[in-house]
């Protein structure tokens, strides 16, 4: 079975370590939400901005998760202290999704994917079948892996925080894109990469259509 997207915006960052500008205050005024969010929550509320999406079903996507939280608590275990009950709430796969919610008061529904290097290419999949309802949806994707002595576990990519978002709908027009959603991109997490090829060949001026084969 097959099913065509139309890609209405895209957009994506990364960076080697930390992702400096993601105009989080402008984004976020309220200095007490601010603080709540995971470097991943900020990505998301960052792509979701420049897609222009603030209501409507999500399907989102990270592998790994919210690494830093996770790291904190496992720090805190070792060090036989108490467990952050911040560290613990953000631990959890949907963190960075559901603040983007709350903050947009979007009540619509999420759908959360893990599946390692597949994890993209299963977003868009989950993100074709539901996008036959007729709505427009968000696809959302990001890593975050900078945290201390990260260099001894990570050998493979260099970008320590990466973030995708694609605003699609479904539509019977024939593809326009020709990308292969299995090719790795250099230095962007594998789990990422299905969706960073189609936003990185993104045009706003032209129609961008792609098949995903379910």
């Amino acid at each position: 079975m097959n099913i065509n997207l139309e890609i209405l915006n895209a957009s994506y960052i990364f960076d080697e370590n930390e992702i400096a500008e993601l105009k989080t205050k402008e984004l976020v005024p309220k200095m007490v939400q601010r603080r709540r969010l995971t470097r991943a929550s900020k990505i998301a509320i960052y792509l979701a901005n420049e897609v222009e999406f603030d209501n409507g079903r999500i399907v989102y996507g990270s592998s790994f998760g919210e690494i830093p939280a996770t790291a904190n608590i496992l720090n805190s275990i070792k060090e036989e202290e108490s467990i952050s009950p911040t560290h613990f709430q953000n631990s959890v796969y949907n963190t960075a999704v559901s603040y983007l919610s709350m903050l947009t008061n979007n009540k619509s529904e999420i759908l959360t994917i893990s599946s390692g290097d597949k994890t993209s290419s299963q977003v868009l999949k989950a993100g074709a079948i539901k996008a036959l309802d007729g709505d427009t949806l968000l696809l959302l994707g990001t890593e975050t892996f900078n945290i201390p002595n990260i260099e001894e576990v990570n050998s493979c990519k260099n970008n320590l925080e990466c973030g995708v978002a694609l605003k699609v709908k479904v539509t019977e027009m024939s593809p326009t894109l020709d990308i292969n959603l299995e090719e790795q991109i250099d230095k962007i997490p594998n789990s990422l990469s299905s969706m960073f090829n189609i936003a990185m060949k993104f045009d706003k001026s032209k129609q961008n259509i792609i098949k995903i084969e379910i």
